[in-house]
C-alpha cells in the first residue's frame, strides 16, 4: 500500500513528535517552520523541511508547495494570545491556507477545548460551543471558516490542556496564592495521546467529525497542581477557600474511544507527577 504524503503547518511542542511519528510509519511528512535554522533540523529528522510565515506576499507562494501532493493538511499551529485582534488575524491565517488547498484534500485541525464555555457539566461534541475567552472565539472562527469550505473533508480534534515530557504543569501554577476555582475538575491529556489520536484519525480515514481529546479522570484543581508541583521541587501554589459557586465544566471523551476505537494511553493525570 502507498503511504499519504502529509503537511504539517507547525512544528512545534506536538508538531514535531507528531512528524517524526509519522515519518516511523512511512508517511512522507512535509514540516513547515517560521525560522530558517530549524528548517536544517526538520531535513536531518527524515523530513521536508519549509519555512515561512502566513500573511505575507513571500509566505503565500511557499505555501502553495508546501501542500501540493499533499492528501492530507494537518493545521497545528494555536492563536497567539498576546496578538492584538486574535479574534481576526487566527482566522485571516488560516484562511490564507484554505486559499491554497484543492477539493480533494483532506485537513486536520488541531482546535481546542477552550472553544466550549463553562457549564458546570460534562460537555461533549454535541454542545452549542460560546466561548468565553478570546483565544477560544479565535479558534471558533477558524474552525467554522474550515468546515463551511471543506465540509466532509475536515475532521476537527478538540483537545484539553497539552501536558507531558518537558511542559510540566507543575510549574503553570508554582508559587502563586489565592487562587480561584480550586474544585474544578482537571481537563488535561499527554502529547502521546495527542499524536496518538491524530494518527487514528488518518488510519481510520475519519472524516466530517469534531472530536474531543481529553485524559480519562479530572482530578480537583487545587490537588492536580499542589501534588504536580511538589513533584518537582516547586512551591505548590495555595488557593482560596471558595465560597462563590465554582465555574468548570468537565471534557468528555467518549467520542475518541467510541469512533476511533482508541484507547488512551494516559487516562490518569496523577499517575503522570
Amino acid at each position: 500500500m502507498k503511504h499519504k504524503q502529509i503537511s504539517i503547518l507547525g512544528s512545534g511542542w506536538l508538531g514535531l513528535p507528531l512528524a517524526k511519528s509519522l515519518v516511523a510509519k512511512r508517511y512522507t511528512v512535509k514540516s513547515s517552520t517560521t525560522t530558517a535554522e530549524k528548517v536544517v533540523a526538520l531535513n536531518e529528522a527524515g523530513l521536508r523541511g519549509y519555512c515561512f510565515k502566513l500573511g505575507t506576499d513571500e509566505g503565500q507562494k511557499v505555501l502553495s508547495d508546501f501542500v501540493a501532493e499533499s492528501e492530507i493538511i494537518i493545521v497545528n499551529f494555536p492563536p497567539k494570545r498576546k496578538i492584538v485582534d486574535i479574534e481576526k488575524v487566527y482566522p485571516t491565517q488560516v484562511q490564507q491556507l484554505l486559499s491554497v488547498i484543492n477539493n480533494t484534500q483532506k485537513v486536520i485541525f488541531i482546535s481546542s477545548t477552550s472553544v466550549y464555555q463553562n457549564t458546570n457539566n460534562t460537555i461533549d461534541e454535541s454542545l452549542v460551543t460560546q466561548p468565553e475567552k478570546a483565544s477560544g472565539k479565535a479558534v471558533l472562527a477558524a474552525e467554522n471558516l474550515l468546515r463551511d469550505q471543506l465540509k466532509d473533508r475536515l475532521t476537527v480534534l478538540r483537545l484539553s490542556g497539552l501536558i507531558g515530557y518537558d511542559r510540566l504543569p507543575g510549574r503553570f501554577l508554582a508559587t502563586k496564592t489565592n487562587l480561584k476555582n480550586g474544585n474544578a475538575p482537571v481537563n488535561v491529556i499527554h502529547r502521546d495521546d495527542c499524536i496518538g489520536l491524530i494518527t487514528a484519525v488518518i488510519a481510520k480515514n475519519c472524516w466530517g467529525e469534531i472530536i474531543n481529546g481529553c485524559a480519562d479522570e479530572h482530578p480537583l484543581r487545587k490537588i492536580y497542581y499542589t501534588l504536580a508541583a511538589e513533584s518537582i521541587g516547586l512551591t505548590p501554589p495555595t488557593f482560596a477557600d471558595d465560597t462563590a459557586e465554582t465555574a468548570y465544566k468537565i471534557i468528555s471523551n467518549t467520542k475518541s474511544k467510541e469512533l476511533l476505537k482508541y484507547e488512551y494511553q494516559h487516562p490518569d493525570p496523577l499517575k503522570l507527577i
